[in-house]
């Protein structure tokens, strides 16, 4: 079992996402467990006090160190791999290699920012400063559910079939390939012709080949990463002399 701390002022905000669908039935299968901290239950003052004003002026309040400080103490497990992530627009870019790192280990602490961030004498007890992406939010709590989803599905046996996973965008570096279910026509619009054939082989050719595509046309900086086979590059001349002919590639 993999287990979740997540340190945050906002705890109620994960109440629905974790009583919801794969998280759900992983925690019910004693899969993971996930345990939301309320950072305010580790402050001194009668008050609660968790943020304060900022050292040297400016707008905004900073969190304080102590009651972070006294909940990474109090969660953190003696035993197994455990890891203090905090999340932050400064942190490491988060990304599906990332995520199946971090679903090796026992237990991962996670401390929500928020305000204008938190004390940083705090990152003297994190070892891993974690980014969702290049932009803002209100604070760490929805990245914190991105990660947690991320992580948690890796974990074997929280999704149905394990090589589900593996067929997914970012997994080898290279996008999904295009998926179809009935009906067969709509509007116009049909099913390719292999996916209905019974053909395998066939079938896992044309969707290597459509992952390539996709990859190429939405996304080639991951081709730059993928480990791609001759067969690959082979495949990936053929479509970008389709797709432009005069380009130089």
């Amino acid at each position: 079992m993999m287990r979740f701390d997540v340190l945050t002022l906002f705890p109620n905000m994960f109440s629905s996402p974790l009583n919801e669908s794969i998280l759900k039935r992983a925690q019910e299968e004693n899969l993971i467990a996930i345990k939301v901290h309320d950072i305010r239950d580790f402050t001194s003052d009668k008050h609660h006090t968790a943020d304060d004003y900022p050292y040297g002026g400016g707008r905004g309040m900073v969190m304080k160190p102590e009651p972070i400080i006294m909940a990474i103490g109090k969660v953190r497990p003696r035993i197994g791999e455990s890891r203090v992530i905090l999340l932050t627009p400064q942190g490491k870019r988060f990304d599906q290699k990332y995520a199946v790192g971090l679903s090796k280990l026992s237990c991962l602490i996670i401390i929500c920012g928020k305000y204008e961030g938190i004390d940083e004498r705090v990152r003297e007890y994190v070892d891993e400063e974690i980014s969702i992406g290049d932009y803002i939010l209100s604070g760490g709590e929805l990245a914190a559910m991105v990660l947690l989803d991320a992580v948690a599905r890796l974990i074997p046996g929280v999704l149905g079939n394990p090589e589900s996973a593996e067929d997914e965008s970012f997994f080898n570096r290279l996008l999904e390939y295009p998926q179809y279910t009935r009906p067969r026509k709509y509007n116009g619009l049909d099913v390719p012709e292999v996916l209905l054939s019974g053909n395998h082989q066939a079938i896992n050719k044309w969707r290597h080949a459509q992952s390539l595509r996709r990859t190429l046309e939405r996304r080639p900086d991951l081709l730059e990463e993928a480990e791609l086979s001759d067969e690959d590059l082979r495949i990936l001349s053929e479509i970008k002399q389709e797709l432009d002919p005069g380009k130089r590639w």
